[in-house]
């Protein structure tokens, strides 16, 4: 089986938007909602909650259960229920797709965004999931001409006669011709036809992500680098184009958009597609690391020596934070779970070495986060040189509190790739114009620092 539907809740948990179960009784959908509200309410933090929920039989023939399979979007949560032998993670990928969905159509999503545009949200529904639970169309780019997005002109055009509609003019400047056949025209399905620019551009973002987990002593137990292509396409016609890497052997486990044809980078490694109008993934990976590296030995680029003493109904620390790479960390975050009943907590901010403490600056700010019981520290810059330290105290209703064992370290490095992966050129046939073409580097990271 596949995904029984998909269900849409507000902060509070009522429900907002939901598919039609229609071969479902009226109260299965309840069901899921009563399961994910019920273990909200139980945990201490909304992060904490089993991302799936195992549903007990409550009606029908459904005699073997089911489950929520649940994400956060900003203030809302997504529920796609599930039963019988179906794979939660085909749920979680239609669940993010969705989500992504969302955002492209509507930018900022919220309750009052989705019930200001009830219908653009079902006819998304409806052609991004038929009635059998099976995914169908989710490309943004090929969902834009079935399902128009919200705009004054589209509102426009549907209080117009049938007969009186013209084709749309899309964001950007673009313009698409009235094509006989509607959205389906095109023979490549990812791209239709008759699209015009005025400035014939595209542009590449390489984002790589690190993931890490270091241990008390120091030492990296784990490290991954994922790696995407994020690209926005704005070209005229039916453009051809072949992205050559000068060291492409530092991808592996690629994953790429079906405009790439598969066999050309099987043989030259080499991406050689028609691109989609807008904005697209072309390719994910994740970083190889070189021969006789051992296995998770990408390096991390910062360091942290937290000393931390729990006492009775609070406890202290001195966290030492610095930097190992030449390049500038932005918007670096440090999260510490003071664990359940703490109250507050009193810091101050000096640069290593120093005794002159502050609350804010070029070192950073802290702040404590009550209702997720977290202390946070926020450093906007931080230089190679830089090393910086947090002192203070916690005070908590727990006798003996018991703060989460590890760090959550957040940060960003920009124009820096980890994998020091080059786009080397991007040549274009099949038109004759000349375009602008453009790549950015952008690298984050997540790192859980074990204390």
């Amino acid at each position: 089986m596949a995904i029984d539907g998909l269900i849409i809740l507000d902060a509070s948990g009522q429900p907002v938007i939901q598919s039609g179960y229609t071969s479902f009784p009226p109260a299965y959908p309840l069901l899921h909602i009563d399961a994910l509200n019920n273990e909200l309410s139980k945990a201490s933090r909304t992060d904490s909650v089993d991302p799936v929920i195992y549903v007990p039989p409550g009606i029908g023939d459904f005699s073997g259960g089911s489950a929520c399979c649940h994400v956060e979007m900003g203030e809302l949560r997504l529920i796609a229920s599930v039963s019988g032998d179906a794979d939660p993670l085909i749920a979680f990928a239609f669940l993010q797709a969705f989500s992504d969905i969302l955002h492209d159509y509507f930018g900022t999503v919220s309750a009052a965004t989705l019930k200001d545009n009830f219908d653009v949200v079902y006819q998304l529904l409806e052609e991004t999931l038929d009635s059998s639970g099976y995914p169908l169309t989710t490309s943004p780019n090929a969902l834009r001409d079935i399902v128009l997005p919200p705009s004054l002109l589209s509102k426009l055009l549907a209080s117009l006669p049938a007969a009186a509609s013209t084709g749309p003019t899309r964001p950007g400047g673009s313009v698409t011709s009235n094509a006989p056949s509607g959205a389906f025209a095109s023979p490549i399905p990812w791209r239709k036809l008759g699209v015009r620019h005025n400035h014939n551009e595209i542009l590449f973002d390489v984002n790589e992500e690190l993931r890490a987990i270091v241990g008390r002593n120091g030492a990296t137990l784990t490290s991954n680098v994922f790696g995407k292509i994020e690209t926005n396409a704005k070209l005229t016609g039916m453009p051809d184009l072949l992205l050559s890497f000068s060291n492409p052997i530092v991808m592996t486990e690629c994953a790429f958009h079906p405009c790439v044809r598969l066999q050309r980078w099987m043989r030259e490694k080499t991406l050689s597609f028609v691109p989609p109008d807008g904005k697209f993934v072309l390719a994910e990976y994740q970083y190889a690391l070189p021969h006789g590296a051992l296995a998770g030995n990408v390096p991390v680029p910062l360091a942290l020596k937290p000393n931390i003493t729990v006492g009775e109904f609070g406890g202290t620390f001195m966290v030492t934070f610095s930097s190992r790479t030449i390049k500038i960390m932005e918007n670096v975050r440090i999260e510490l779970y003071l664990g359940e009943g703490a109250t507050g907590a009193q810091c101050t901010i000096s640069s290593a070495g120093s005794g002159v403490g502050s609350v804010g600056g070029i070192e950073g700010s802290w702040t404590f986060e009550p209702r997720r019981q977290t202390l946070r520290w926020d450093i906007p810059n931080m230089h190679s040189s830089g090393s910086w330290v947090l002192r203070g105290s916690w005070t908590s209703k727990a006798k003996i509190p018991r703060p989460a064992r590890a760090f959550q370290i957040y940060f960003e490095v920009p124009s820096y790739s980890f994998s020091s992966l080059k786009v080397d050129q991007v040549r274009l046939s099949g038109e004759t114009y000349k375009m602008y073409k453009g790549v950015r580097l952008m690298s984050c990271g997540s790192v859980e620092w074990r204390w």
